[in-house]
């Protein structure tokens, strides 16, 4: 039995607006716990990745008005914190249908976002093949 496909309109959203998995992890677990202040340093914990990555994630989130800073869990470190808080109610109920979809259909939902990847990266690649002159 064929699974349905991804609805055309959260299609459109994931090639638009999820630009890795790592992005769409580390959005469902904010997601997940909105009400905990995440540091680069505990999403790098849950994601099993460099604290760097984390923090650019952290700020790509924010970028795409998913999450927001809200506030410094420790003033020595000068650590900020982050919440899922998406910019409005449309965007939270879109990430609520992607969440639910990702649960069911991961392999679906991970093939499109890599499909976005390799088509960026061959239109890179073409960029810079050789011509021949006619």
């Amino acid at each position: 039995m064929d699974r349905p496909p991804i609805p055309e309109d959260l299609r459109r959203f994931v090639l638009t607006s999820v630009p890795s998995v790592p992005f769409l992890e580390a959005l469902l677990l904010l997601r997940a716990s909105p009400d905990q202040r995440w540091t680069g340093e505990t999403l790098a914990g849950r994601l099993y990745i460099s604290e760097r990555t984390a923090q650019a994630l952290l700020d790509d989130l924010c970028r795409a008005a998913m999450a927001q800073p809200c506030g410094s869990r420790d003033a020595h470190k000068r650590m900020h914190t982050y919440c899922y808080a998406p910019a409005s109610e449309a965007l939270r109920e879109r990430i609520d249908v992607l969440a639910d979809l990702y649960a069911r259909h991961l392999v679906d939902i991970t093939h499109l976002i890599h499909s976005t990847l390799d088509r960026k990266a061959q239109q890179f690649a073409d960029a810079f093949r050789l011509r021949k002159e006619p």
